[in-house]
């Protein structure tokens, strides 16, 4: 923030000479320091991040660095709250208090402040904003004000130090100020003929508790908003199944890695042709986390444009891997890929797959049937592997009542037990065999067979999970 930005002007190298003097002067420089105390050390247990920008400038008076601007954040983006500093030894704790005024009162000449065996007070002084802006670093936890128009200066302040507590030297309790400097922004306000030991350790004290307080409920408020944000956002990119007129039964459960989100990098889709022809298919790309997801959706989106523009096969999956091409990040992401397209008769489909495991098909209605895999002998390699990569269709024939499962890894790469095995697939063949024998269908049948993977798994499967279910009934 620049000096104009701020309402004054940058002083003299007098002034800014005059803008620490006197006792209170920063420990290190001028005789006052011989009269310090012992140097101070942060503990381990102290949050010690704070924001400094990257223009930073040694103080004249002290030689520490300061700067123009001050933010309660760190570069990571997280609030930085004010700090609590402890001595060497086993003492008290330690706040540091610069007062900006030109004549504050005589009480604040004296270095240190403490009242009994409480926190200590460190006293800087500072004339005006501008030499205030000098010795504004991350030591200094609380702000006093003894300015003649303090509205307007603690307006200033509240800029140039966000993160820092500030109080207002007022004339009286009943002063109107007071009230409105509070609105404003101060945390308290001290009347000036109640200064003395106690009333400045309390206040400090208090000031900057709550300080931290206001910052960890705007942090608290930014992220919850934050979070209901990205859950509209995420919910809005899940896939709603288009299959008016269809005469199958759709069924799908989705559960993404990372914690509370809603959406990873598996994905899926499915619609009815204007033909009657009912295209389904599911996804998955490599990695976690929110770039992953991204890349999920732009392939489904288009996979999706792609099919009602009577793109299929082959092409369309050539197409896809184009688009992988050009929207990754690193040239070594790749997506598999699992295309099925079940003729408007229901009685046969074709089957694309790209690196993707093979779904699992079963005929309840069929004596003596199990459910099986269809044949992944013929699939091809991943999209975005092999710059010339084709894919060959695969026909699959559908007899009477049948019920056919799209997965993505995540379900079958969860542990057994407390070793090193795999549920794999064919362990989920036999977990759906079992609860198709006990008469469970559709959501029943992909609820059951999740939470089952995840009992034996001995909790949640870590990786991204997405299995849709296409059922014809017996009778159509």
């Amino acid at each position: 923030m620049s000096a104009a930005q701020r309402g004054t002007d940058r002083p003299s190298a007098t002034d800014e000479t005059r803008g620490a003097e006197g006792p209170a002067a920063v420990p290190g420089s001028g005789p006052a320091a011989t009269a310090g105390p012992a140097p101070i050390s942060v503990p381990p247990s102290v949050p010690t991040s704070v924001a400094v920008p990257a223009s930073v400038t040694p103080c004249a008076e002290s030689g520490a660095p300061y700067t123009e601007s001050s933010a309660p954040f760190t570069e990571s983006g997280a609030l930085s709250l004010p700090r609590q500093r402890q001595d060497p030894g086993s003492g008290p704790a330690i706040f540091t208090l610069l007062v900006i005024g030109e004549d504050a009162t005589d009480a604040f000449t004296a270095p240190w402040f403490q009242d009994g065996g409480g926190p200590r007070i460190r006293i800087l002084r500072a004339r005006n904003l501008t030499a205030a802006g000098r010795l504004l670093t991350d030591d200094v936890h609380c702000i006093l004000l003894d300015l003649p128009d303090v509205l307007d200066g603690l307006r200033q302040v509240l800029r140039l130090a966000p993160g820092t507590a500030v109080l207002v030297l007022t004339d009286g309790a009943d002063d109107g100020r007071a009230a409105e400097a509070v609105r404003v922004g101060a945390q308290d306000h001290l009347a000036r003929h109640e200064v003395d030991a106690g009333t400045v350790t309390r206040a400090v004290r208090y000031a900057v508790e709550r300080k931290r307080a206001d910052l960890a409920h705007r942090q608290l408020t930014e992220t919850k908003l934050l979070a209901q944000e990205n859950s509209r956002l995420e919910r809005g990119l899940l896939p709603t199944p288009l299959l008016d007129g269809a005469s199958l039964r759709f069924a799908a459960r989705y559960r993404p890695g990372r914690s509370r989100a809603l959406l990873g990098g598996d994905f899926y889709d499915t619609v009815r042709a204007p033909d009657g022809t009912v295209h389904a298919m599911i996804g998955d790309v490599c990695g976690h986390g929110p770039d992953a997801a991204a890349l999920g959706v732009q392939l489904r989106i288009a996979w999706r444009a792609l099919t009602f523009a009577g793109l299929g096969g082959d092409a369309l999956l050539r197409t896809l891997q184009q688009v992988l091409e050009h929207e990754r990040s690193d040239d070594e992401i790749f997506a598999t890929l699992c295309t099925v397209d079940i003729a408007p008769d229901a009685r046969s489909a074709d089957l694309h797959l790209a690196g993707h495991p093979a779904p699992l098909l079963s005929t309840p209605g069929a004596p003596g049937s199990v459910p099986e895999l269809l044949p992944y002998t013929e699939g091809g390699p991943a999209l975005g592997l092999l710059p010339d990569a084709r894919w060959q269709r695969i026909p699959v024939r559908l007899r009477g009542e049948w019920s056919l499962m799209l997965y993505t890894d995540g379900l079958i790469e969860g542990r057994i037990g407390q070793g090193k095995q795999r549920l794999g697939q064919d362990g989920m063949v036999r977990i759906t065999a079992r609860l198709l024998a006990e008469g469970l269908r559709g959501e029943e049948l992909l609820d059951a067979t999740l939470t089952e993977a995840r009992e034996l798994n001995g909790g949640e499967l870590t990786d991204d999970v997405a299995v849709v279910l296409l059922e014809r009934p017996k009778r159509i």
